[in-house]
């Protein structure tokens, strides 16, 4: 089996452990916000498109919003298995 390279915050998903501890909701909020702004946060995503289009800026910002609601409102284990998933979609690829 190939070593395939992980980012240190997502090792344990690439090569999980039998005794890996399950992620704390945190830790998978953390890196599915990391999946969807892989250069940086969403804070600087808001910023560097309301400087291209104030406008489109409103909107990114509602975005992060509705997307920080989910996180905050999605069982643990929905969204753990989701990030899972996500993570073997792109080792697939």
């Amino acid at each position: 089996m190939q070593d395939i390279p992980c980012h240190p915050a997502t090792l344990t998903l690439c090569h999980p452990s039998p005794s890996t501890m399950p992620l704390s909701s945190d830790e998978t909020k953390q890196l599915l916000e990391r999946l969807v702004f892989v250069d940086g946060t969403a804070e600087d995503w808001v910023q560097d498109v309301w400087a291209l289009s104030p406008t489109l800026g409103e909107t990114a910002a509602r975005l992060v919003d509705i997307l920080d609601s989910l996180l905050d409102c999605t069982p643990e284990e929905r969204l753990e298995a989701l990030l899972q998933s996500l993570y073997r979609e792109q080792l697939e690829e």
